[in-house]
């Protein structure tokens, strides 16, 4: 009969890593977006990042309209994110959430839901992180 090893014994069971892919690394390369500083004001006590993809959907805006900019989709999203943190009695490290804003296309002016997720997990030293992202990343 074959046990599993626990969590301690995996390097052992199965060798040394090959590779390990960071969040640090992530943020360089763009497929996390750093937001600590802004989360900050806003009054997150960890560091904070949006997977590219809710970036895109929630934050992203090209349009001249001057009906909202990247700023202050930011903090709605921010914002809305610590109002599904405080209302939460579920410990879990996965929290829905949603937030309005105006599509990022051409001629949009009516706003709609966003659909988000808040991860909290292990950052590369195992420090608590948030990480948002869309509900079909993981």
């Amino acid at each position: 009969m074959t046990t599993t090893p626990d969590a301690s014994g995996l390097t052992d069971f199965y060798g040394p890593f090959i590779h390990t892919y960071t969040r640090e690394q992530a943020i360089a390369d763009g497929v996390l977006v750093d937001v600590t500083a802004t989360a900050k004001q806003a009054g997150f006590t960890c560091p904070v990042a949006l997977t590219a993809g809710a970036w895109a959907g929630a934050v992203a805006w090209t349009q001249t309209t001057g009906l909202q900019d990247e700023e202050g989709r930011l903090w709605d999203v921010l914002t809305m994110a610590r109002h599904a943190i405080a209302r939460s009695s579920d410990a879990s490290e996965r929290l829905a959430f949603r937030v309005l804003g105006v599509p990022n296309r051409a001629r949009a002016t009516t706003a709609r839901p966003t659909s988000l997720v808040i991860h909290a997990g292990p950052g590369d030293v195992g420090e608590l992180v948030i990480t948002i992202m869309l509900p079909e990343e993981d």
